[in-house]
C-alpha cells in the first residue's frame, strides 16, 4: 500500500482516503462521492477493527458482507480497496497505542471507555499506509471526527479531515451498518433519535439560549418510546467539543445523542448555529 501510494504521488496524483469497516451503506457512499470530486485517486479501506469494541460489544456478530462491499465499490468507480488482515494490522507482539488524552474520555468515551484509542490506533496505521492528502469521515461520528483532527494536529500529519454531513433514511433515521439489528417496531422507535434532534433546532431558532431546558425536552420525547434506553444526550461547542451550559448567539453547537434501542446502540447529532 505504501509502495503503491508513493508512485501514485510521483505521478502528482492527489489521494482521497475513505476508511470503513465495511458493510457500506449511502452513508459511506457519499464520503466515496465526495472523495471522488476533489481527488484524483480514491482509496477505500475496510478493516473491522477490535481495538475499537469493548468486552461486551458486538464485533464478533458486526455486519460483514465483503463481496457486496467489493461490488458497490466497483459501481462508485473506487481506484483501489485496502483489505488488510488482522496480523497485517496487528502483528505479534504489537504494543503500540495511540491515545488523544481529553476529548476521547467524554460522551462516547464515558460509555465506551477504551475505543477512542482503538480508533486513533487504527486510523493512524491506515494514515501511516495509504499516506492520503484528504480524508473523509462522517458527521454522524463526530465525536470521532473532532479526535481525529486533535490527533492529525498533534502528531504532524499532513492530511486535511473533511467531515461529510451525515445521511438519512427517507423517514429520518441516520445510515448506520448496526441499522440492520433492529426490529420492525424498534426501528420506528429509533425516529424518536432524529426528532429530538429537530426540537433542538426549533428551540434555538425561538430563541432559547439555555441548553438544559432543550437537553430536557429531548430526553423527554426520547423517552416516550419504551424501547429506549438513553446513554446520553448532550451539547458542546462545534470546535472545540467543550460541554454548553449556555448557548451564544453566532457560535455553532453539536446536539448529540447515544441510546440503545431494544438491544442496538444508536448515535445521531445535528450541527447548530446559535
Amino acid at each position: 500500500m505504501q509502495i503503491l501510494s508513493a508512485s501514485l504521488k510521483a505521478e502528482g496524483k492527489t489521494i482521497g482516503f475513505v476508511p470503513t469497516m465495511g458493510y457500506l451503506h449511502k452513508g459511506h457512499l457519499s464520503l466515496i462521492k465526495k472523495s471522488k470530486e476533489k481527488c484524483d485517486i480514491t482509496i477505500v479501506s475496510i478493516f473491522v477493527n477490535p481495538t475499537q469494541f469493548g468486552p461486551n460489544e458486538d464485533l464478533k456478530k458486526y455486519p460483514r458482507d465483503i463481496e457486496r462491499d467489493k461490488k458497490l465499490l466497483k459501481d462508485y468507480g473506487v481506484d483501489y480497496l485496502y483489505l488488510p488482515n488482522e496480523k497485517e494490522i496487528y502483528p505479534k507482539n504489537f504494543q503500540t497505542y495511540v491515545e488523544v488524552s481529553n476529548i476521547s474520555k467524554i460522551l462516547e468515551g464515558e460509555f465506551r471507555p477504551t475505543h477512542f484509542k482503538g480508533v486513533t490506533t487504527i486510523v493512524s496505521i491506515l494514515f501511516n499506509s495509504v499516506n492520503p492528502d484528504y480524508s473523509f469521515f462522517g458527521q454522524k461520528d463526530a465525536q470521532q471526527a473532532a479526535i481525529i483532527r486533535q490527533m492529525i494536529n498533534d502528531l504532524k500529519f499532513n492530511i486535511k479531515i473533511i467531515v461529510c454531513p451525515i445521511v438519512r433514511e427517507p423517514d429520518g433515521l441516520a445510515m448506520s451498518s448496526r441499522n440492520v439489528y433492529l426490529s420492525k417496531n424498534e426501528r420506528t422507535d429509533a425516529l424518536v433519535l432524529n426528532k429530538s434532534l429537530k426540537i433542538a433546532a426549533e428551540s434555538i431558532k425561538r430563541g432559547e439560549t439555555n441548553s438544559l431546558k432543550i437537553l430536557n425536552k429531548m430526553k423527554k420525547l426520547i423517552a416516550s418510546v419504551d424501547s429506549s434506553k438513553l446513554d446520553y444526550v448532550q451539547v458542546v461547542e462545534a470546535d472545540s467539543f467543550i460541554l454548553a451550559k449556555n448557548l451564544n448567539k453566532g457560535k455553532r453547537y453539536y446536539f448529540l445523542i447515544a441510546c440503545k434501542i431494544g438491544n442496538t446502540r444508536l448515535i445521531d447529532n445535528i450541527l447548530i448555529e446559535a
